[in-house]
Formats: structure tokens, sequence, C-alpha cells
């Protein structure tokens, strides 16, 4: 098959008449004989470097890219008619919670539906290094999506899905709570010199396994147990290979300048490069600290120190009702947690600390501004189910009690950590945050399709909507960042950040890591209430050369692989 450029609708044919007079940096000659075996012609090409776009065609062949420009009278096996919409570089995840969900289901399709094609796991908690205890717990609390554990380590972790099958490449950050809870449990002390050498020798590991570097959650014990000594002992070995620092940090709201601190006397500490996961001033009396935060950021980077940060692109964050209480109650792992919740002699002491958290946690139900802006989305029981979408003050009237009671009792009825969403940042912070040049883009969210098992749980609309509602609302709409750079932060700044090799840009030899969009309707149609739709808007998506998406539908192509990082060593 050929291209047919008499068929070029009058706005595309202007469009490369103007660009006729510009020099594309990696055109070449029409190669009548050729035959591809993917050609996306009659594109407005976005390389990823930020330039503008440019009208072109691109050729692959096995899973890269072999010719970028005028490919008039090229012949392919698949040919995709881009009719003048965008074609981009693969989005990239910056952090995905959709590893159980791609056991489960590879297709990825929430994320494939906005062009994603890299899924990044790994804050706090990854899916290696496990011990037998370590897996019996995680085999325990599973729910609705259940799988035998057949890997000990990260790198064993990784392979086991990309044999499974999934759509998009993944890779991880190895969690430096689950080496915690290797060597110490759940237990709130310092490691001793042996056994921090043991978490430090199992960073090495996964560093060599393929590790991007270390992921810390700092709110959730036990990874809030970490001392900063402890944190920059881990980083230090990452560090050394390579990889960097990643960061929840220990505060986002009343703290949240202390949380940036922290961040950069690690990194100063160590000399690694550290990122903050989704930057957010949390709770009203806060929101007034992101422009200090956002200074100290950029003089350090002014200075040489290399921090940056990710976030999506909504007002509300996603945890469990878990995060409005203290850490006291939760050391110690799940059991312990659930035998003090049903003591009634701290009872009286858990509902005060609940509402009134003092200055030593962070207590994001008081950050929320009260039960009105939190959302129930997600129970491990059936029974319990009736309360999704309910906001936690309905249920609490529903039930009878304070919202203080409802959290503690929703928990134990549950046994588990009660999935909520809570409504506590400002519009204003947000576009700010969009604005800065070094911050790429996350869901902070599973990986899901709107269908089976899925359909058993709510869940925050970033999992189907954050990287459509960017180049949506905030690109087209609201004109924060003008498309060539929003998508430079979708994909080659986050390549580069990861120093991921031959991936995030549009160039000659680099992977086939493709999404083909309109600009004028991609569009997220997830909302907190009816959060299960999927974005409209991408046409065509590839992976590593294959179609994974044509004409928005799903091709049920699994050519995903596991992208390595820069410490990785392959095995003999």
């Amino acid at each position: 098959m050929t291209s047919d450029r008499s068929r070029r609708p009058a706005g595309l044919r202007r469009r490369l008449a103007a660009a006729a007079l510009c020099l594309f940096p990696l055109a070449v000659p029409a190669q009548q004989a050729q035959v591809y075996d993917v050609l996306i012609n009659n594109g407005v090409i976005y390389d990823g470097s930020g330039a503008p776009g440019v009208a072109g065609d691109i050729a692959v062949s096995g899973d890269r890219i072999v010719a970028i420009g005028d490919l008039d009278g090229a012949r392919a096996e698949v040919v995709i008619d881009a009719g003048g919409r965008a074609v981009a570089p693969g989005f990239i995840n910056m952090l995905s919670w959709g590893a159980d969900a791609l056991i489960e289901d590879g297709r990825g399709l929430s994320d494939i539906a906005q062009g994603v094609t890299l899924e990044v796991f790994g804050e706090g908690w990854s899916m290696g290094p496990l011990n037998e205890p370590m897996k019996a717990m995680s085999k325990a609390r599973q729910t609705n999506i259940r799988y035998d554990i057949e890997w000990n380590t990260l790198g064993e972790f990784l392979d086991y899905l990309q044999n499974r099958g999934v759509s998009p490449n993944i890779a991880s950050f190895v969690g430096a709570a689950t080496i915690r809870v290797k060597h110490l449990g759940a237990d709130n002390r310092a490691p001793n010199s042996e056994e921090l050498a043991a978490m430090r020798a199992d960073v090495a590991q996964a560093m060599e396994e393929g590790a991007m570097g270390v992921g810390s959650a700092l709110i959730y014990p036990p990874g809030s147990f970490a001392s900063t000594e402890e944190l920059i002992a881990l980083t230090d070995v990452a560090g050394d290979y390579g990889g960097y620092y990643m960061a929840h940090m220990r505060s986002e709201g009343d703290r949240l300048l202390e949380g940036v601190d922290e961040m950069l006397e690690i990194a100063r500490a160590t000399g690694a490069a550290v990122e903050i996961y989704h930057l957010k001033a949390a709770g009203r009396d806060n929101w007034p600290k992101m422009d200090r935060a956002i200074a100290t950021i950029e003089a350090a980077r002014e200075a040489g120190v290399d921090i940056r940060a990710n976030m999506y692109t909504y007002v509300a964050g996603s945890t469990g009702l878990s995060a409005a209480m203290p850490p006291w109650v939760q050391e110690g792992g799940v059991a312990a947690w659930m035998q003090r919740l049903r003591d009634p002699a701290l009872r009286a002491r858990l509902l005060r600390e609940i509402e009134n958290p003092g200055e030593n946690w962070e207590n994001v139900y008081v950050a929320s501004g009260g039960a009105d802006n939190v959302m129930l989305v997600g129970f491990r029981k059936p029974e319990l189910r009736k309360y999704l979408g309910k906001t936690l003050a309905e249920v609490a009237e529903l039930r009878g009690q304070t919202p203080a009671e409802a959290i503690i009792d929703l928990v134990v009825e549950d046994n588990s950590r009660v999935e909520a969403v809570y409504f506590m940042m400002s519009e204003d912070n947000l576009r700010k945050q969009i604005a800065l040049d070094w911050v790429s883009f996350q869901s902070d969210a599973p990986v899901l399709a709107p269908e089976g098992v899925f359909l058993e749980q709510s869940v925050h609309p970033r999992a189907y909507g954050t990287f459509a509602r960017l180049l949506g609302k905030y690109v087209r709409e609201e004109q924060v960042i003008s498309l060539p750079e929003a998508l430079r932060r979708l994909t080659s700044l986050p390549a580069s950040n990861l120093k991921i090799r031959d991936r995030g840009l549009l160039r000659e030899g680099y992977f086939a890591d493709i999404v083909v969009f309109d600009p004028d309707t991609i569009q997220d149609h997830a909302t907190y209430t009816e959060p299960q739709q999927l974005a409209t808007g991408v046409d065509h998506v590839l992976v590593n050369g294959v179609p994974v998406l044509r004409d928005g539908e799903h091709t049920g192509a699994k050519p995903g692989r596991v992208v390595r990082g820069p410490g990785y060593k392959r095995p003999n």
C-alpha cells in the first residue's frame, strides 16, 4: 500500500507547504523500493524535544523507527493514515500502580487509550525483593485480583510480567519500604549495621536487575519509620549505579517545606538526582506554601542540585482511610494494627488524634477539610461496597456515627485500609506546577478497563484521564503550556530523567513507541462519580513497533517489554 497525498485535507496541505520551508532534521529521501512493517503518513510530527510539529511520515521496521520525513511512495505491510493528527513518542507514566492489574489484564487499556507506552512502578513498595513471609502476607491481602507469587526479586517479577504478556512497556524503582520490611518487618526502629548492609545489598541487586533507583513513600508506615540517614544509605547505592531517589515526601501539607529540605539533603549527601512524587500542597492552609516550595527547588537547581518532580492533573488525591490514622496505631503490620483498632482503651485516644493530629504526622483527612471532602472508592468486602461513591460524611450519617468513628470501624470491618479520594489541592497551584519545565506526569493509579473484575470497585478518575486531561483541559482549553512543551514533558523529559536509552524521542534508530492523536479532540471523560470511562482522541498507539491501538480500539497485542535502568547487568 502507498500513501495517497491527493486525499489530504486542505488544512494539512497548507501545513505541509509551510513545513517544506523548514529544515526537517531527520528528513530522508523517498525510497520507492523499500517495504516497511509500518508506515505512518500524513502526520504532524512532534519529536518529543519540545520543537514545533513538522508534517511528515514515519517508517518502522521491526521494533525501531527507520525513516522519518517525506516518504511519498513508500510501502508497508501496515499503513496508518494519520490524517493531519499529531504523531508523538509514546507517553511515560512516572508513577503507575498497574502491576497487579496488568497481571489480571495485560492490555493496560485505561492508559493505552491515552497514549501511554511505559508504566513505571515502585513508590515505596515494589514487587520485589520478597521473602516467604512477605509473599504469604501479600497473598493474604489480595482482593478481587488473585495470583500466585512466582518470583522473589524485582527483576524476576518484571520478567514474569513481560513473559505473561503486557501491552505497555514496564519499569520499576525498588521500594525502600519493601526492603525495610524484608529485613526489619513492620517495626519502628533503625536497622543495625548488619541489617543496613543487607538492605544496601538488596538495592545493589535490584539495580543490577534493572531498577531505576529507590522509591519511598514517607507518610505510610512502615516506610515512614525510615530516617533520613537510612534513605541516604540506600540512595547512595542507587546513585553508584546511575539511578536516583524518588519520594512521596514526609509531608505534602503542614511540613511541605521541610519535606523539600529533606529531599535536598539526600541529594547533596549522595550526589544522586532526586524527584518528588506527585508534587502538591495539601490543605487550604498550605496552598500558599507552593510558591516557596517552587522557589526553593529552583534555587537548588540553579546551584547544581538535580531535583525535579512529577504530578497528576487533579485537585484530589487518593489513598486509604489509614492515612487519617497516626503511625503508632499501624506499627507492627496489619494484624497488630487491627488489634489496636479493636482495643476500647485505645479508641478514645485514636478518635482524638484523627480529628487533632498534632505536628508529628501527616493526616490527609484533616488536610482535606473534613468528611464532606472524602469519597470512599474501594473495599475488600462486597457487603461494604454499597458505600462506594459516597462521601465519608454521608456514610457516617447512614451509620449513625461521627466521621472519626466511621473511619475506624470501616477499616476494621473491611480488614483493609479502605480506598478513598481526598479533595485537598487548589487549581491555581495545579496550573503553576504544570507550567514548570522540570515537572513530568503520572497517574498514581492502577491500569484498568471498564469491564469485568475492575467494575467491582470504584477508582479515582486519574486512572482513566490523567494524560488526556493534560492535553485537553490544560493545553488546548486553558493553554497553560504549549502542545510541544506538554509532549516533551510526557516523553523525552522523563526518559532523560530515567536514563532510558533509545526511547522518549522520535528518532531514527529509536524504539517505535508512537502515539497518533487529535489535539483538537483528545479528552478525558472520567469523573469522580463516574470514573470508569475511557479517554478519547487517541487513534493509534505502537509499542515496540507493534500496533496495540488501531482507530481507537485495542488490537489485543501485548508487545510490552521490561525497560531496564542504567545499572542493569545482563545475566551470563
